[in-house]
């Protein structure tokens, strides 16, 4: 259903999860977002993967994260064949190059989106368009801009706080509507504990670890006995596999 990347991804996620469903209230989503776009790999999956594991501890985080790649691998798969086998036809190349401002389109509409439940105030406009001005301009690591964004933001919230947004109180003096006076209340709420299961303790970490290594290992041995550590598959095993310890958001 998305299309666009990530921005179009949390968008559908946004629109799905806080308004529609309430399954999750609009600050603790943006927390999590804020949190899986510090994480290296694919934020929109982390998003997803994470959210269903809150609801649902580790059957959800993989139902989640499985079923959030599985569709568009066989749509990626079919379009990628499409693309060699008769990408140079022009019929073929028209719809193609067609698609790229549709797709634009998208991602600006997206970014806005979610960009206007965040940038509440000129500061947080600053800090976003020096961000696409270094990124854009400069070419700047993203890593750099995560930095300095997250510099820039705990020295405004430590000596100007009323930069980062209204304090209790909005612009104009009045006090700011309850979160169920704009929609009922979610299942994740603002105020609500975290369950058992995200509550942290060395035992989870560690079962988590060992999990997650071992879902890398078994398959990646697998293919490297397959095709030798030089084949094709593995290859891309190990390359993707760095490509999501070194990418940012």
């Amino acid at each position: 259903m998305s299309f666009g990347g990530p921005a179009g991804q949390i968008a559908i996620l946004h629109a799905e999860l806080v308004e529609r469903r309430r399954w999750i209230s609009e600050r603790r989503f943006l927390h999590a977002l804020n949190y899986c776009m510090v994480l290296p790999g694919p934020e929109a999956q982390q998003l997803a993967t994470y959210l269903g594991w809150l609801l649902h501890r580790t059957r959800g985080g993989l139902a989640a994260g499985v079923l959030f790649v599985l569709p568009s691998l066989f749509i990626l798969i079919a379009l990628s064949w499409l693309y060699v086998s008769h990408g140079e036809q022009p019929l073929v190349a028209a719809v193609l190059w067609a698609v790229k401002p549709a797709v634009i389109a998208i991602v600006v509409h997206a970014a806005w989106r979610i960009g206007g439940r965040v940038l509440k105030t000129p500061w947080l406009w600053a800090i976003a368009v020096l961000a696409f001005v270094a990124l854009a301009g400069f070419s700047t690591p993203f890593a750099l801009v995560l930095i300095g964004a997250a510099a820039t933001g705990w020295a405004l919230g430590r000596w100007w706080p009323a930069s980062l947004g209204p304090q209790g109180k909005n612009p104009h003096g009045s006090k700011p509507a309850s979160p169920q006076a704009r929609h009922p209340p979610a299942l994740i709420d603002d105020h609500t504990p975290p369950p058992p299961h995200a509550r942290f303790s060395r035992s989870g970490l560690l079962r988590v670890i060992l999990a997650g290594g071992l879902l890398w290992v078994i398959p990646m041995a697998a293919l490297t006995l397959w095709t030798g550590r030089d084949g094709t598959f593995a290859q891309m095993g190990l390359f993707f596999s760095q490509a999501a310890l070194l990418t940012f958001g």
